[in-house]
């Protein structure tokens, strides 16, 4: 492993054994826990990788090159005295971040604690790649907006010792309409840019070449498929998923524990620019683009500093030297290269649905259905190991797991992919989920899904005191319902209250009970009422006109509850002074009959 690694950084000719011997002994005194390889590069134990590093996902950066320096060994933590702006050693210069970058980092991750809590970005995490991939923005050469000055661009992925990604943006982020490029202090290529990309700075632009929006997009893009980069195992394959490359997870892994250990603002400008580079595998050198600031003499090539060979003749002015034939140096001829081999993702003629039923939900719920897909070649042949990226079109807050509306698979031996679980949102209405294939352009495969409105089967009051009012009056006591689906409360049904001539006339009525608008005019009809997480619903206060009689208020729900609740409007009944005194003698029907007393009889 540790010689792989090397072998993917640029040196030069002062990688020596030697070197190696002296950065060991000096990593020696280093604190318990951390080693060296046989390259003297340090090696934290505590971030081992874990061995299940496979990314499940194509790379955020098309494998662009990156840089490889690593942190110094010494201390990250400056001086007390050092003051910002001033000249300072290695391991301060190099802990430093500038001052717009860290507060990027700082906020993107601040973002993710607030949308996604269970993937415990850090920070730390976000300014190790923001290093690696452009040197913390070219070291810091932003605007006061957090734009780069001036586009930070990886080589045109051609194909040439690179991934090949033909040009998906019409060379809007890139300026290259033939292929792709990555782009912006985090590296990101216009394709995976077109669905990962963020506002984070609020202006209402997604621009890779602003810092805060491509930090922020670079959190979502390391916290998608529920990963948790507390744990090893997940850390490791968002950073592979970033960039598939075991040496680039050291790198950054590296890059990582050094800012935990201690970082530092520096002004904008004046961070510390890496030099080594990875070449993507060609073989050939590479070096970082110079920024504008850099007046630095470059190096010679590594080419014309060798040593000359054992037998070879001493160049005369102008004239290179000739090895003597079969000595050390001698360049063999060159050789025609094979043809390269068919990668299965090379193959795949066509995507095919694999069996994937009717795609509905109820809005808040789980589809029970799973998308299918099934990649295959001309002649229907399966073809595994092929990513399939499936993508969320449409007016819709629908989304896979964790919230992202991408999400990439895998196809197995059978070439099928099944792609993660859908929930529903609140919105309804139809939406689009496109499949196609990840480093090829096939047609894409498109699944019709739908969310309907949450459903009750029944609504029944909470009470049942009769609801009576005065003409003109106010009905004292407010209409409350419960919905319910098979016996269960019904959260967030939509309801709709209207007050109807009878029950058995449905028309909607002109007089009568009556809700108030916001602006107090009589409305007879609502909508947009919901209930609520117990699947109760308060409907506003009713009000009565002149209007006498019994009335009804006719309640609905999606899912076919209906209920009617009766009002009446009567007026009060009033009685005649003394109506409440028990009944006498002239109240009696005797009375009436003999209206006054009987005489006595006389002799």
């Amino acid at each position: 492993m540790a010689a792989h690694f090397g072998s993917r950084l640029r040196k030069g000719a002062a990688t020596t054994a030697v070197a190696a011997a002296a950065v060991a002994a000096l990593s020696a005194s280093q604190a318990p826990g951390v080693t060296v390889d046989d390259h003297g590069r340090q090696t934290a134990a505590d971030a081992t990788p874990s061995p299940e590093t496979d990314a499940a996902d194509d790379s955020a950066t098309g494998n662009s090159p990156y840089y490889t320096d690593l942190p110094p060994l010494n201390t990250p933590r400056p001086s007390p005295s050092t003051v910002i702006g001033t000249p300072v050693s290695q391991g301060p210069a190099e802990a430093g971040i500038p001052a717009t970058v860290l507060d990027a980092y700082k906020k993107a991750a601040a973002s993710l604690r607030a949308s996604k809590p269970g993937c415990n970005l850090p920070w730390q995490l976000l300014a190790a790649i923001g290093k690696v991939e452009s040197g913390q923005a070219r070291g810091g050469r932003v605007d006061a907006e957090g734009t780069t000055l001036g586009r930070i661009l990886g080589p045109q992925l051609d194909g040439n010792g690179f991934a090949l990604i033909k040009d998906t943006d019409n060379g809007a982020y890139d300026g290259n309409s033939s292929y792709d490029q990555a782009v912006g202090p985090m590296q990101f290529i216009p394709s995976t840019w077109a669905w990962a990309g963020r506002d984070g700075n609020g202006d209402g632009v997604k621009d890779p070449n602003n810092i805060y929006d491509a930090a922020l997009a670079a959190g979502h893009y390391l916290c998608r498929n529920g990963w948790d980069l507390s744990t090893q195992a997940d850390l490791d394959r968002a950073i592979l998923s970033y960039n598939n490359s075991r040496d680039y997870l050291n790198t950054v892994l590296r890059w990582m524990e050094y800012y935990r250990k201690g970082t530092h603002e520096i002004p904008d400008g004046t961070g510390t620019l890496p030099v080594g580079r990875s070449d993507g595998g060609t073989g050939r050198t590479t070096r970082p683009e110079p920024s504008p600031q850099d007046t630095r003499t470059p190096t010679a090539p590594e080419e014309t500093r060798k040593p000359t060979a054992p037998g070879t003749s001493t160049p005369g002015p102008g004239k290179p030297a000739e090895p003597a034939p079969g000595s050390p140096g001698t360049t063999p001829p060159p050789t025609d290269s094979p043809a390269p081999v068919p990668t299965p993702t090379d193959t795949v003629h066509h995507l095919e649905d694999a069996g994937t039923e009717r795609l509905t939900a109820t809005a808040g719920d789980v589809f029970a259905e799973r998308i299918r897909t099934r990649a295959e070649t001309a002649a229907g042949e399966a073809v595994g190991k092929v990513r399939v990226r499936y993508r969320i079109i449409g007016d819709t807050d629908a989304a896979f797991a964790g919230g992202e509306r991408v999400a990439t698979v895998v196809t197995g031996s059978s070439g099928v992919a099944v792609a993660p679980a859908l929930r529903a949102g609140e919105k309804t209405g139809s939406f689009t989920v496109r499949a196609t294939v990840v480093g090829r352009t096939v047609p894409g495969l498109d699944y019709e899904a739908a969310v309907t409105e949450r459903v009750a089967d029944a609504l029944t009051r909470t009470g049942d005191t009769a609801l009576v009012c005065a003409p003109g009056g106010t009905f004292a006591d407010q209409v409350q319902v419960k919905a319910t689906y098979k016996g269960a409360a019904a959260d967030g049904v939509a309801v709709t209250a209207t007050l109807i001539e009878s029950a058995q006339n449905p028309a909607a009525a002109d007089r009568g009970p009556y809700f108030k608008d916001a602006d107090g005019k009589a409305v007879r009809t609502l909508t947009g009422l919901r209930t609520d997480a117990r699947g109760l619903l308060t409907l506003p206060r009713l009000y009565a006109d002149d209007a006498a009689g019994t009335f009804t208020l006719r309640l609905t729900t999606a899912g076919g509850a209906t209920l009617d609740v009766t009002l009446t409007v009567r007026a009060q009944e009033t009685s005649s002074p003394g109506s409440s005194a028990s009944p006498d003698a002239s109240s009696s029907p005797d009375a009436s009959s003999n209206p006054g007393p009987s005489a006595s009889p006389t002799a």
